[in-house]
């Protein structure tokens, strides 16, 4: 069974950083492409940044690029968000999410077949 279980959410002001950690099992990590997304209230949910689990390449939503990062750690399992100079804009509730590697292309913008609970993330101004 399939379970990702992410942590690491808090308060912070703006131009602080957090990490978010997901804990991934029931698969594994390089049949997958794992990533985040996120919703922000009153907002739709939308993909913050995403991985591809075999061979490394990531994508980024635009408003994040040079901010965030994703990581994974292959052999704990983890996969990793660190959020740096945070915005208010970023506040919202942050959710692991992973979808197996298939012949689509690699989009983070896109459906994904399984996600954890969600982590709340609120910046300060």
């Amino acid at each position: 069974e399939v379970q990702l279980q992410a942590s690491g959410g808090g308060l912070v002001q703006a131009g602080g950083s957090l990490r978010l950690s997901c804990e991934a099992s029931g698969f594994a990590l390089d049949s997958y492409i794992i990533g985040w997304f996120r919703q922000a209230p009153g907002k739709e949910r939308e993909g913050v940044a995403c991985m591809d689990g075999y061979d490394g390449r990531t994508l980024y939503e635009d408003s994040v690029k040079g901010r965030f990062t994703i990581s994974t750690d292959y052999a704990e399992k983890m996969v990793y968000l660190q959020m740096n100079n945070l915005e208010p804009e970023d506040t919202g509730v942050y959710y692991c999410v992973a979808t197996p590697i298939g012949p689509d292309d690699f989009l983070l913008q896109r459906g994904f077949d399984y996600w954890g609970q969600g982590t709340q993330v609120t910046v300060s101004s």
